[in-house]
């Protein structure tokens, strides 16, 4: 039986051989791609590991939640990641996609909690929205206004005209593109809760899922949304000399970015971190952290880094990565994951 170490330098030796590279070239630090959601967190977490450790400070890019799980399953071995961080847990495809490559063992660490926020700049009015008028704003297409049963292209164009009271402001909301974790999240908690406000919609949930999600998952495409790429930092810039727009990205961007913008009320609550940790507000999900166990004990640092980022300095009530606008899981929660993490323990990808 081969160790986890042979089997990793095995697949580095043939990636090295095909490569037509004459000599072994190892890695002395880790490779951490995924969401830009999770990137602020796992940067203060690698910049403090580098700081108080022997090792180096690990290098993380963020490419969104879809691309960084397609770079982390696409194989085991020194040109492949060793981390991904997610801000929606992974899918089947994505552990299909995985076990087809060879990387078998995966760990999965849930690292904490945050809330998408819809967000303008403080030079303007705070938006106050129901998930209904979100949908009602951004769907494609909607129901018709006038009872029957079917759709019609969009035809709103001002807030103004979805619900008097609203901002008789142009409709433009910058949000994330489809490989984001942000992007699943907001049309799963936002659009498909705001779709099933209407009775027939919220019926082919059940009847005709894909024709659902065809009708909540589909955003328009005719300026009011604008995907605005995985720079969130680059959102938030534009918000601040933009009052009239809106912008859709994580809690903590909110949190660093307070001086400039502020959160829209949704469904009646306001979005701070005692809403968010207290499950009050609508908006909120999961962040992750997925690990491949044959690079631990091969790469430099891998144990090592995990034991920081699952310390109760790091993800703890009181810890940093609460400062910098993470919602704290429950103590009974993170026990379990700092075991997950310390014990390597993977997912079934059967």
């Amino acid at each position: 039986m081969l160790t986890r170490k042979t089997k990793f330098l095995l697949w580095t030796l043939i990636l090295i051989f095909s490569a037509g590279l004459s000599q072994a070239q190892a890695r002395d630090y880790i490779s951490i791609v995924g969401s830009s959601t999770v990137y602020p967190f796992a940067t203060v977490v690698a910049e403090q590991f580098g700081k108080t450790t022997q090792f180096k400070t690990p290098k993380i890019e963020a490419t969104g939640s879809g691309g960084g799980l397609k770079l982390f399953c696409t194989g085991v071995g020194i040109e492949y990641p060793d981390m991904t961080n997610a801000s929606r847990r992974i899918k089947k495809s994505e552990v299909e996609l995985c076990s087809t490559n060879g990387v078998k063992e995966v760990v999965e660490i849930k690292i904490g909690y945050d809330g998408i926020i819809l967000a303008n700049s403080r030079k303007a009015k705070p938006f106050r929205l129901s998930r209904k008028e979100v949908f009602w704003a951004l769907a494609k297409n909607i129901p018709d206004p006038g009872g029957q049963q079917k759709l019609i292209p969009n035809p709103h164009t001002r807030w103004s005209d979805i619900k008097p009271g609203l901002p008789a402001t142009k409709i433009e909301v910058l949000g994330p593109p489809p490989t984001s974790g942000t992007r699943d999240a907001f049309v799963e908690l936002v659009m498909e809760e705001g779709a099933k406000k209407f009775d027939w919609i919220k019926a082919l949930a059940k009847s005709d899922k894909a024709k659902f999600k065809e009708i909540a998952h589909t955003l328009r495409e005719d300026g009011a949304f604008v995907e605005a790429g995985e720079n969130d930092n680059l959102i938030v810039q534009k918000l601040d000399v933009n009052p009239a727009g809106l912008g859709i990205f994580g809690f903590s961007f909110l949190d660093q970015n307070g001086d400039k913008i502020q959160g829209a009320f949704v469904d009646g609550v306001e979005p701070t971190f005692e809403a968010i940790a207290e499950g009050e507000y609508p908006v909120s999900r999961p962040l992750y952290l997925y690990v491949k166990k044959a690079h631990a004990g091969v790469i430099p640092g891998v144990n090592e880094f995990l034991n920081e980022f699952t310390s109760e300095k790091a993800w703890g009530e009181d810890g940093y990565l609460a400062d910098k606008g993470m919602i704290p899981m429950p103590e009974e929660e993170r026990q379990a994951f700092r075991t997950d993490a310390q014990k390597l323990n993977t997912l079934n990808l059967e």
